[in-house]
């Protein structure tokens, strides 16, 4: 059985359309369960679970809420909480094509070795892409993921997207759960809990797959093109990873300063050929980009 796990922190206003999307999945019943981990929601998401009951009751569908404040924390729960033996994570914000389900049955089915896969994760604006977005930092903002149309393992050092990603349970029982001291918190912007899980299961020689008919649609509001997310994003992934990287050991963290030169190196290279390229906007946001999150980096 596939048990979908949804951890959700006041999205109501995103939260009934996912479920909708999954409940609506050619996919039979019997074999999905919809697990909902509600983690201090202030908003309208309760009553918005209740709407998706009444309209939808032949979907196995269980609510939950977890007290302890965090993305990580949420995950773990809907670890404990799943009766399925693959779990599937689905963001809060987003809907997923009608493949969905049946595309993570069929694959897991036919490849028993394999024990994670991730699809692809396209994004839809509510307003419009603005004009300093370039392939880089749509990676960045929206989670934007497309590698082809067909199925591969991912190449070292690249992972599946944390709200599109599923794991065969036995998974956590060899890696262990979701580091609850990295993932968001509340309102703020940490993160790498994904990284680290999928670097633990790559030291264990586990590979994971990329799935392009699972497809997951990334709502993108307004308030996360603006100047001020922009630049709380990518502080936060330098603080994400500063706390990642020495959460193992020093050396790990003196290894990511390293990678760090060399995505500056990196980073000058292509601002140069948007500025020749006539987008100076693009060239700006990127070394923005290096500069926050090499600040996150370093700040105690």
């Amino acid at each position: 059985m596939l048990s979908i796990i949804i951890c959700t922190y006041n999205r109501s206003n995103y939260l009934y359309n996912v479920l909708k999307s999954i409940a609506e999945n050619d996919f039979p019943v019997e074999k999905y369960e919809i697990v909902l981990i509600n983690n201090n929601s202030t908003d309208n998401t309760e009553n918005e679970c209740v709407r998706f009951q009444q309209d939808f009751p032949q979907v196995n569908f269980r609510y939950f809420v977890e007290k302890d404040q965090g993305l990580s924390h949420a995950r773990n729960r809907g670890i404990d909480e799943s009766k399925g033996e693959i779990l599937i994570y689905v963001d809060d914000d987003a809907v997923v094509n009608k493949e969905y389900l049946q595309t993570y049955a069929d694959f897991f089915e036919q490849n028993q070795s394999a024990v994670a896969a991730g699809g692809a994760i396209l994004p839809v604006y509510e307003t419009k892409a603005p004009h300093w977005m370039s392939h880089f930092t749509k990676q960045l903002i929206t989670g934007y993921l497309y590698l082809g149309n067909k199925t591969k393992k991912f190449e070292k050092g690249k992972y599946p997207g944390g709200g599109n990603a599923a794991y065969r349970r036995e998974v956590f029982d060899k890696t262990g759960y979701f580091n609850v001291d990295l993932g968001r918190k509340g309102n703020n912007l940490i993160g790498s809990e994904e990284k680290d899980l999928f670097d633990k299961m790559t030291q264990m020689g586990m590979s994971f797959y990329y799935l392009p008919d699972a497809i997951l649609y990334h709502i993108i509001p307004e308030k996360k093109l603006t100047k001020e997310y922009f630049n709380e994003l990518t502080f936060s992934i330098g603080r994400s990873e500063r706390l990642r990287t020495l959460g193992i050991s020093k050396k790990k963290f003196r290894q990511r300063l390293f990678l760090e030169c060399v995505k500056w190196c990196a980073t000058v290279v292509l601002s140069l050929f948007y500025l020749f390229t006539f987008s100076p906007q693009k060239a700006w946001k990127l070394i923005l980009f290096r500069k926050n999150v090499t600040v996150g980096l370093l700040e105690r």
